[in-house]
């Protein structure tokens, strides 16, 4: 079910979702000082293109420096990113089929908004 899922997914929203967060890496590392952010924006990039079977947690030992990236990325990238997903989201619910994908694009706003000190493992 998480392929067909996942198959459903990348053709509706994933692949445009993916490449927002891609073109946004390559700016953050274009940008060197914010290379952090480019490479949170491209392991975004990979669990936007292949959401279902895996889940989002907080990395341990991120502290303060995280914290502030994230407010920093908020203003310069994350809501525009977090935008496309609530737009993405009601868009998909409009359809019966679309429902389960909306919920995932919903599932992504938190870190689309807030990348750093996050890591995407394998769901339970």
């Amino acid at each position: 079910m998480r392929t067909l899922l996942n198959l459903i997914w990348l053709v509706l929203s994933g692949f445009w979702l993916a490449v927002g967060y891609v073109v946004t890496g390559i700016v953050c590392c274009v940008l060197i000082i914010t290379i952090p952010w480019g490479l949170a924006s491209f392991r975004i990039a990979n669990y936007a293109l292949w959401p279902f079977g895996r889940t989002v947690v907080d990395r341990p030992g991120s502290g303060a420096p995280s914290v502030i990236g994230n407010v920093i990325w908020i203003v310069v990238a994350g809501i525009w990113l977090a935008i496309a997903h609530a737009v993405s989201g009601v868009a998909l619910c409009v359809t019966i089929i679309g429902i389960p994908l909306g919920i995932a694009n919903f599932k992504m706003i938190p870190v689309s908004l807030m990348p750093l000190g996050k890591e995407i493992v394998p769901a339970p």
